[in-house]
């Protein structure tokens, strides 16, 4: 059975300040599209059976600069919806939420369209996704990758590796990495993780 990587896309200037970003269609820096750049040696030479990306213009920017060709929209890719904290940093949601957490609390109702998710609502997502790339490494040969987001890469993570949602934030990932979920006597495992070139 192939692996699983995950990438992250490149920095946005809202994943540089720190702002929650979930739907806002942010471009890549230009440190972000060089970070997608310098991705393409550590995703050469795979085979994937199965390219997956975000609908989000920062997530397919950065699967082109990587290299990753045949990629498909995948729109239950798209980052936890943030609701009211869209665009908002933790610092500043601490000053009046001094003990909020995202992995806990979860978010406000945001404007029409985005009520803001849950961990476990994240969590559905990207279940459904797993069992996309599941089919994907059981009836083909080769490997899957997914071109997606900080947080929802984080909770489909933890859903890989048996774990509630909320476990997502056990795992730090940094803009413009690759990370891969392999197997070990049957289980799967970290085989890697916040790889760059």
């Amino acid at each position: 059975m192939g692996d699983l990587l995950l990438v992250r896309h490149g920095e946005t200037e809202w994943s540089a300040s720190g702002q929650h970003t979930s739907w806002t269609d942010l471009p890549l820096t230009e440190q972000g599209e060089e970070q997608a750049k310098s991705l393409a040696p550590l995703l050469s030479g795979r085979p994937f059976c199965l390219a997956l990306t975000s609908p989000l213009h920062r997530a397919v920017r950065t699967a082109e600069l990587a290299g990753v060709t045949g990629a498909v929209t995948e729109p239950r890719l798209h980052e936890w919806d943030y609701g009211g904290y869209e665009g908002v940093t933790t610092v500043e949601i601490h000053r009046t939420r001094p003990t909020w957490d995202l992995w806990t609390d979860g978010v406000p109702p945001g404007p029409d369209g985005h009520p803001g998710e849950s961990p476990e609502e994240v969590g559905l997502r990207a279940d459904l996704v797993l069992s996309r790339v599941d089919a994907a490494l059981q009836n083909r040969g080769g490997d899957v990758v997914l071109v997606a987001h900080g947080h929802f890469l984080r909770v489909l993570t933890a859903r890989r590796l048996g774990l509630p949602p909320a476990e997502g934030r056990l795992f730090q990932l940094a803009t413009g990495t690759v990370s891969r979920l392999s197997t070990e006597h049957g289980r799967p495992v970290i085989a890697e993780w916040n790889a760059r070139a």
